[in-house]
């Protein structure tokens, strides 16, 4: 299990914890979640490099794994990411330069295949496509 797996699965215990503590709040904030990355103008693919770039900005390591996960999943190939990466360090300077590869070795890792993603995945996704193996979650 890599850094950014351990990252999430350390944070399954608390998160599920949490969620019986403030059941109506956590299910607010998930339909929240679903209705914001859904997709409508912006593919799905878009809004989470934007969030995986907030991540970033934010310094949330939880959420730069969760994001970055998330980005491989929509398709998105590293190139976008190290874009959406370098808009980051634009406008958070400094402090985006330690999260910034953070957030690129959390995508990589997640596009590598001990998740059921390889190197193949970018050029699957060029014209489009979905992945046909599943990312554990």
């Amino acid at each position: 299990m890599g850094h950014n797996e351990n990252i999430l699965s350390d944070l399954r215990g608390p998160t599920r914890e949490l969620r019986r503590a403030i059941p109506e709040t956590w299910s607010a904030f998930g339909e929240l979640h679903r209705a914001a990355v859904a997709p409508g103008v912006l593919s799905t693919r878009v809004k989470e490099l934007v969030a995986l770039a907030i991540a970033v900005v934010k310094r949330c390591d939880g959420c730069i794994a969760h994001h970055a996960r998330a980005a491989a999943r929509a398709g998105a190939t590293r190139e976008e990411v190290a874009e959406v990466i370098g808009v980051a360090l634009l406008m958070d300077g400094g402090p985006a330069t330690v999260y910034g590869p953070r957030a690129l070795a959390a995508f990589d890792e997640f596009t590598t295949d001990s998740c059921g993603l390889g190197p193949r995945m970018e050029a699957e996704h060029r014209d489009g496509s979905r992945p046909t193996a599943s990312v554990r979650e």
